[in-house]
């Protein structure tokens, strides 16, 4: 292999470097990083960036998707009972909130949040759920999750944790970190229990 195809190889994919410059740039300011500044830290043009993404909205979708994606990736698959089950979900949406890039967009993008709370659901949402669906319902084989359609038990463990996820900083003085973990295990545990 010639030393150019190798460097090719090694260079990160065009969506990674822009998606990669969104990371750094919500780091920086609180505001949705215009596209000119996206295809300047990304190293690419500005068309480049419009090919791939409608606006710095679609990159911040983006964004999210992929990094939700890694979570996911990363967390160890322990569905053989409710309290594997809570563990892991409180788990994620600890490092959902406290996610260096995931955690700042819930108090840097207000109107865009609000957008995927009210009005959809995001891709990192639609995979959240894939992944709870299939732990509830191995969960409910075992007895330990109660009956009832696994897509909608998923559907509501979702919410409690996106709603506490979405609102931890703002509860942080009467729930510190133990205390917020302990309490979205109970919630999502009474939730779920027989």
């Amino acid at each position: 292999m010639s030393s150019r195809n190798a460097t090719i190889e090694a260079e990160p994919d065009v969506d990674d470097r822009i998606l990669d410059a969104a990371a750094r740039l919500l780091q920086l300011s609180t505001r949705r990083p215009p596209i000119a500044e996206l295809a300047r830290q990304a190293g690419v043009s500005r068309p480049t960036v419009y090919r791939r993404y409608a606006d710095s909205e679609a990159v911040i979708r983006a964004l999210w998707e992929r990094e939700i994606g890694r979570l996911i990736a990363e967390t160890p698959r322990r569905v053989d009972d409710r309290k594997a089950l809570v563990a892991q979900v409180v788990d994620l949406a600890d490092q959902i909130s406290t996610h260096e890039t995931l955690g700042r967009t819930f108090s840097a993008d207000q109107p865009l949040i609000a957008r995927y709370i009210v009005d959809r659901l995001g891709g990192g949402q639609r995979a959240l759920l894939g992944v709870l669906r299939d732990a509830i319902a191995a969960a409910q084989v075992g007895g330990t999750v109660r009956n009832g359609r696994a897509d909608e038990l998923a559907a509501m463990t979702l919410l409690i944790a996106q709603s506490a996820i979405q609102s931890r900083q703002m509860i942080a003085e009467f729930l510190p970190t133990t205390s917020w973990r302990r309490e979205l295990g109970r919630a999502i545990d009474g939730y779920l229990a027989p």
